[in-house]
């Protein structure tokens, strides 16, 4: 098999790959990647809110408006519409300062992007890290063993202890807190910090979604609980470290 592993410095962050393959050879998975590279790098022009000539800046100046922007800055903008209803608004990339802000969906949006083109050249097994959010598709262990990825959440007060592993072969897991960034989540309802809890961890189908759910558990805590039994969300999981009590709660599917 072939095995190849990258780090693309990349939205304000280091975007790691993980990429096995049966069917093609390293150099093809270099090629692959090559084309990747160039998406994500797209993507920062295109959605970064720290570079004034992005088609967000703009947007968010009021030179432009969403019809004007290229058709994946549309998609998102949409498909951020859908998860502030999901979420009830604890996910609002309108409601913070300046403008719309979709960092809170567009890295596990990218994700799956990249893991899509990499399956598309071949690449059967494909991590794809963006700073905790991760697309999976396929599996393979350190040892080149084929199975289930491993995904381990550590504890947002000690980075070196593992408090859950999750075992994922095709799906996204997001997770959210001050691990990486400090805290950097707000509330739209009240422009402060987001207290809802600690950690946050996704699971489910979709990489945008499960970023967005994650930002919006950090908002909500254990009140957002019941939003993973709305049938649009049934194939989601969510484990949460609560701030105030330290303990973990769970639902969805791959917590049964």
């Amino acid at each position: 098999m072939a095995r190849k592993r990258y780090e693309i410095n990349v939205w304000g962050t280091v975007l790691f790959l993980d990429l096995g393959s049966t069917s093609i050879t390293e150099s093809q998975i270099d090629q692959a990647v090559e084309s990747v590279k160039d998406f994500v790098f797209e993507v920062d022009e295109v959605f970064s809110t720290y570079k004034e000539g992005s088609f967000v800046s703009r947007l968010r100046r009021g030179e432009i408006d969403i019809a004007q922007c290229p058709a994946d800055l549309q998609e998102v903008w949409s498909l951020c519409a859908v998860a502030r209803d999901l979420t009830e608004g604890a996910f609002d990339p309108w409601a913070v300062s300046g403008g719309f802000d979709p960092s809170g969906y567009v890295k596990g949006w990218a994700a799956d992007r990249v893991a899509q083109m990499l399956n598309t050249s071949s690449c059967e097994h494909i991590q794809v890290n963006a700073a905790g959010d991760l697309t999976l598709r396929g599996g393979i262990n350190e040892k080149g063993v084929v199975g289930p990825w491993k995904i381990g959440v550590v504890n947002p007060d000690n980075r070196q202890e593992v408090l859950r592993i999750f075992e994922i072969n095709d799906g996204a897991i997001a997770t959210s807190g001050t691990y990486e960034r400090g805290a950097h989540i707000f509330d739209p309802a009240t422009g402060t910090i987001a207290i809802g809890a600690k950690s946050a961890t996704v699971l489910g189908p979709d990489g945008g979604l499960t970023d967005a759910l994650a930002t919006a558990l950090m908002v909500a805590g254990e009140d957002g609980a019941g939003w993973l039994s709305q049938p649009e969300l049934s194939q989601y999981s969510a484990w949460v470290i609560d701030r105030h009590s330290g303990g973990a709660w769970g639902v969805g599917p791959a917590l049964l």
